[in-house]
């Protein structure tokens, strides 16, 4: 630094990787002997991080685990999660995870926590942090919006169940704190006529035209289309088959598709490894694709790329699938994911309003 102060950082080097963490402390000129002894209470306090962080990250590399696990660093671990999500489910996810951490360190800004000072004491104040306190991280700041307290809230159950999976703790702190209770958010979809005008109106991409009809057709999220090869592509009598891993839940699928479906893949003859969506940018830049095509269409919705998920779920309601299918085909782990579906078309509602006699004379 220019005026003589010199920051510290640790140059961490791990399975070929390397990253730099910058300690947050500084090591000023010597002029007398206080400025001395400050410097080396500095690097004192550095190399017990130093200390600290090889033990975590040889715990996690090795799977050796100290006499006290729960001494553990809490930030260390969740910064681990954070790599992993980084690593396999794309740039949203990471964000949310990001923000997630943030706002943990606006709440206590402590190096050196562990898991041992995660008690439910701790949670209840984070959770309360985030419901009475937290901020928009945006020029204007704003209180955060209830859906996405629970999804910070959620994040840090994730990092405690983590850590339980691993046996860094034997208890829970979090286990018997009800979560944010989460907004019900309205799901945007497009009727099978909308989805007709889309498929007659010209786009300026045409992959972004072809995997958002797919998905309408399909079912499938913009990340299992985008990570679609052909090896996953197999033809059994009339039918296309996709088997496939989903990226959000690693489950295992089988879905039969559509000849149309079929059809919106292109031609077929690639190597097993080729994606059959080449080119198909992140669902952010799809969806500056989206918004012009669906208004050129003379479509009045905010639609994203993953409307297309919501319209197949609710066309096959409306076509007369029984939801338990339709949770099959959306890849749903419980029925209770689908059943929100069901309540945006409820046709037992609609045929009784339809029954109202007229009192209006004409």
């Amino acid at each position: 630094m220019p005026s003589g102060v010199t920051s510290l950082y640790l140059d961490i080097y791990l399975k070929g990787k390397r990253r730099y963490e910058y300690l947050k402390l500084y090591l000023i000129p010597e002029r007398n002997n206080k400025d001395r002894a400050k410097n080396k209470e500095t690097l004192r306090l550095a190399e017990d991080v130093r200390a600290m962080r090889m033990v975590a990250l040889r715990n996690r590399e090795f799977g050796f685990k100290s006499e006290d696990k729960e001494n553990t660093l809490f930030y260390t671990f969740f910064q681990s999660l954070i790599e992993a999500h980084d690593k396999g489910d794309g740039v949203k996810s990471v964000d949310r995870w990001v923000a997630a951490y943030q706002h943990l360190r606006l709440y206590d800004d402590n190096d050196f926590l562990t898991f041992r000072d995660i008690t439910p004491e701790w949670v209840l104040g984070f959770k309360n942090y985030l419901e009475k306190k937290a901020k928009t991280m945006k020029k204007n700041p704003q209180p955060l919006a209830v859906n996405t307290q629970f999804l910070y809230f959620s994040k840090l159950r994730a990092c405690i169940n983590k850590a339980l999976e691993e046996k860094i703790i034997t208890d829970s702190p979090i286990a018997n704190i009800p979560n944010i209770k989460a907004e019900e958010s309205k799901r945007m979809y497009l009727t099978i006529e909308e989805v007709k005008r889309l498929a007659e109106t010209e786009c300026k991409s045409e992959v972004v035209k072809r995997a958002f009809l797919f998905s309408c057709l399909t079912g499938l999220r913009i990340s299992d289309i985008q990570k679609l090869t052909w090896g996953e592509v197999h033809h059994q009598g009339a039918f296309t088959r996709l088997i496939f891993k989903q990226k959000k839940t690693g489950g295992q699928e089988y879905l039969d598709i559509s000849p149309q479906a079929a059809e919106l893949m292109g031609g077929g003859g690639k190597r097993s490894e080729d994606k059959v969506f080449a080119g198909l940018p992140l669902s952010t830049k799809a969806n500056i694709v989206i918004r012009p095509w669906v208004e050129k269409a003379g479509i009045n919705k905010r639609i994203t790329f993953h409307c297309a998920r919501h319209t197949f779920a609710v066309m096959m309601l409306e076509l007369g699938t029984e939801i338990y299918t339709v949770s099959k085909l959306l890849g749903h782990r419980l029925l209770n994911t689908t059943q929100v579906y069901a309540k945006i078309l409820d046709k037992s509602k609609q045929e009784a309003v339809m029954r109202i006699p007229s009192i209006i004379a004409k």
